[in-house]
């Protein structure tokens, strides 16, 4: 257990100096882990989540022919057309993609609200890379308002057996929703308080920009549609998102060629998807696989579990913390999986409802990855698409904006929870 933690505590800590060589670092740790044995061959394909990975790939090509569109350049000059400053428009586009990823993905959403972003700097002539983290931030922070925002929702409305309303209101109070939303208000006043500086008028647009074709558009919306109504299929494939996002990709591509009679029909797309930012994804899902093969998340779980004692309050301040930081640095999916069985044979050694517990485990787990650049895909997604967009990103650019943002998240929900639930 030991070498594998060396190992993947060495991968990111490299990861962090050397953020132009991420992908690299990630998948030789990967190939480490795989010839030394430590994440045996059958083990590979099992932790590779390939649903996340065709995600990604269909919902960058769909983008790439939605920006070729010029769709968000409209929306872009929409968006221009109803805030007063740049202030305000960093503001309401970060909270726009938390509204979209209550619903959808994390990453889908932020590769979908990216581009009119990036034209929005475009036009202003202003660094657009505050934007996208802010954008990546806010839409980690949606996910665990519904029961369809992300992968750890999902699992923990499965173990509590919870219906997609109870996120609203469970056993007659209110329920994660409520205190996401929370802490999205004081996170939106961190995000106004980082753009403080930037209070340059927005001059107003002397002609909107014309769209011709709209089929991307309808693509894209489509996706999202299917995305929300794929959430509520019951026992579907494991890989029914990605599925939908490289099916319509493939429809793009098809209605691009009989539109365009032309090699950039195809070309266009695939240019679009960041294959750099899916190397760096593979590789984390394979270290990750590592260390989970050799023990090293069962015993941080069993760690946390004896660290509370026999003192309910003291286990879930101790389990929403930890959860924030060991989601900093890997994904939370295994954590969650894992840590929902150890939190129910707690509960029912002592005796207590696990309710605060287990929202303690997603609130912690779901934020705690803002806290770094690497600590969820969305935030990796962003700075995957400013890289492409040749801006660079400093870790210093990132954790001033998602350190302050976690803790204005976290700190309500820590409280919130425990007095809705904790508090007999």
């Amino acid at each position: 257990m030991v070498p594998a933690l060396i190992l993947f505590a060495a991968a990111y800590v490299l990861m962090l100096i050397f953020s132009k060589y991420r992908p690299y670092i990630a998948l030789g740790a990967a190939v480490i882990f795989i010839v030394s044995g430590m994440l045996p061959v059958g083990g590979i394909l099992p932790n590779i989540d390939f649903n996340v990975l065709m995600m990604i790939a269909g919902t960058m090509g769909l983008v790439a022919l939605f920006i070729e569109s010029r769709m968000p350049a409209l929306l872009a000059d929409l968006v221009m057309e109803h805030v007063k400053n740049v202030q305000w428009a960093a503001v309401a586009l970060a909270l726009f993609s938390g509204i979209i990823s209550a619903f959808v993905d994390n990453v889908a959403t932020v590769l979908m609200v990216a581009p009119v972003a990036l034209e929005i700097c475009r036009k202003l002539k202003t660094n657009p890379v505050p934007f996208i983290i802010g954008i990546a931030v806010s839409s980690n922070l949606q996910g665990a308002a519904t029961l369809v925002g992300d992968t750890t929702a999902i699992m923990l409305g499965s173990a509590l057996d919870m219906s997609f309303t109870d996120f609203f209101f469970y056993k007659g109070k209110p329920g994660m929703f409520f205190t996401v939303e929370m802490g999205a208000v004081l996170s939106a006043m961190i995000l106004y308080f980082v753009f403080r500086k930037e209070k340059d008028t927005i001059p107003k647009v002397a002609s909107r920009t014309q769209v011709t074709d709209f089929v991307p558009t309808y693509l894209l919306a489509g996706a999202i549609v299917l995305l929300i109504l794929a959430s509520f299929l019951p026992e579907k494939p494991d890989i029914t998102n990605g599925l939908i996002c490289c099916s319509l990709l493939v429809v793009g591509m098809i209605y691009n060629c009989i539109r365009k009679k032309d090699i950039s029909a195809i070309t266009v797309p695939l240019k679009g998807i960041d294959f750099e930012t899916i190397g760096l994804l593979l590789g984390l899902f394979l270290m990750i696989g590592g260390i989970a093969a050799q023990g090293v998340i069962d015993e941080a779980a069993n760690l946390l579990a004896k660290a509370g004692g026999g003192n309910v309050f003291a286990l879930y301040t101790v389990i929403v913390w930890a959860s924030v930081l060991i989601s900093a640095f890997i994904d939370n999916i295994p954590y969650v999986a894992t840590m929902i069985p150890v939190i129910a044979s707690l509960a029912a050694n002592l005796g207590v409802d696990p309710t605060p517990l287990y929202f303690g485990l997603l609130s912690g787990a779901t934020l705690g990855g803002n806290c770094t650049p690497i600590g969820a895909s969305a935030n990796i997604t962003g700075i995957g698409i400013l890289r492409k967009a040749g801006c660079e990103v400093k870790n210093s650019d990132f954790f001033k904006i998602g350190i302050p943002f976690t803790l204005a998240a976290v700190i309500p929900a820590y409280i919130l929870i425990w007095l809705l639930f904790g508090v007999a």
